[in-house]
């Protein structure tokens, strides 16, 4: 019902377990929080026929035997009931409130998707999401799959589908040869990505690969049945059973926004040591910028250290930096163009968790209009999609999130208010 920790984490993916590996040698009680059933976060997704890689099992091995390390698994943050303290929904539909002393976000990232005639079919998913329902079971085997998007997650994608039996039918990137070409030549930097590239993309010469290229339309009447593509001033059809469309990632600054963290260019603020503007709060991974696994560990590491009252050594400064270059050549390579950023038609569906459409939207000067008449970003899911569709669309930043920041049992809210109560 209540806890006192010293430190809470909130995020179990490589960078909130890393931190928590980095806090934990100090002594300090620690509370992991994460919304998966497992810890691993995006990354490292477990599921049906996944194996668990070796640095994960063991940072989990190490975790699991100290006991100064409290996992809460399948948990979400409902909200913050004081400077230090937040009302925890767990898995079981009941409430914690959690005390803490020093808070690190290592809250990831959240795929960004755009909008186009026919995204809400059955069978049009964004590229992550299709990783993330294959990892857990999906079956797709023989089924003709379109690949579109941005950035090295498709590729990513494409070996998941692909080891699953999934016939892969194009592989469609917005951006172009030019673009792609130096990145590649930037890879011999980072001989590990390369090797990891090499891996991820055997057997691509058999698979059609489009530089310039986007979805425009998914077509179908119970599913998507084929896709109109756009390359240059051409249009293709292709016919396929499932389309994955996603243009890459987005920080996810929810609870940061909520804590008053500052935000540059959409990701949580931070100096040298991983602190946010809000003294004891830290930040740690792709909330603080897209920059893949390996500096989402770094970070993690040196918040962890900085927030247990570690000295952080020169060599992992080092390796944060080295892994900051390589982020900054991903986001050149693959920033959105002129096509991906093309505007919908007005009878696009905008906000699919309340049917607004781009044209309802666009009538509006400010996302706050915007909501106020026409609903978009009130629905489930908050403006978690349409929001980063609106930055891109129109430069518009979302408002501060109200609590509760996820839907929670009214119970679960209960039991932590009753938790706090004086005795």
């Amino acid at each position: 019902m209540k806890a006192t920790f010293d430190l809470v984490i909130v995020g179990a993916g490589p960078a909130g377990l890393a931190a928590a590996r980095a806090a934990a040698s100090s002594g300090v009680r620690i509370a992991l929080v994460d919304d998966n059933p497992r810890a691993g976060g995006q990354v490292w997704r477990q599921g049906p026929g996944t194996g668990m890689p070796v640095a994960m099992r063991e940072t989990l091995s190490d975790l699991i035997r100290n006991p100064n390390v409290t996992h809460y698994a399948g948990a979400r943050v409902s909200l913050f009931s004081g400077e230090h303290e937040m009302i925890v929904s767990t898995a079981c539909g009941s409430g914690v409130a959690l005390s803490f002393g020093q808070l690190i976000l290592a809250t990831g990232a959240r795929e960004r998707l755009l909008p186009f005639a026919g995204w809400t079919l059955p069978g049009v998913t964004g590229a992550g999401a299709l990783q993330a329902l294959i990892k857990g079971g999906m079956p797709v085997e023989g089924e003709r799959v379109v690949l579109a998007g941005s950035g090295p997650l498709l590729i990513a994608a494409l070996a998941t589908a692909r080891s699953a039996g999934a016939r892969i039918v194009a592989v469609l990137e917005q951006a172009p040869w030019r673009s792609l070409l130096r990145f590649g030549v930037s890879l011999g930097a980072t001989p590990s990505k390369a090797f990891q590239a090499i891996h991820l993309t055997q057997g691509f010469a058999a698979t059609r690969y489009w530089p310039g290229s986007v979805v425009r339309e998914a077509l179908g009447g119970e599913r998507v049945e084929a896709v109109i593509v756009r390359r240059g001033e051409r249009e293709t059809t292709l016919e396929c059973d499932r389309l994955a469309c996603g243009y890459g990632l987005v920080p996810n600054v929810l609870l940061a926004q909520a804590l008053g963290c500052r935000l540059t260019d959409g990701a949580i603020e931070v100096d040298d040591a991983q602190r946010t503007s809000v003294p004891g709060m830290w930040a740690a991974g792709e909330c603080t910028g897209i920059g893949g696994m390996e500096l989402a560990r770094a970070e993690g590491e040196i918040a962890g250290l900085a927030a247990s009252g570690h000295p952080i050594g020169l060599p992992l400064l080092r390796t944060r930096a080295k892994w900051k270059r390589f982020a900054q050549h991903v986001a050149t390579a693959f920033e959105l163009g002129e096509m991906a950023r093309a505007h919908p038609c007005p009878e696009t569906i905008f906000c699919r968790c309340e049917d607004v459409a781009y044209g309802e939207v666009a009538a509006h000067g400010s996302w706050r209009d915007a909501k106020l008449h026409t609903r978009c970003g009130m629905g489930p899911c908050q403006g978690r999609i349409c929001g980063a569709a609106a930055q891109i669309y129109f430069g518009w930043n979302a408002a501060p999130p109200r609590p509760p920041f996820a839907p929670a049992p009214i119970g679960a809210l209960m039991d932590a208010a009753l938790a706090q109560e004086p005795e």
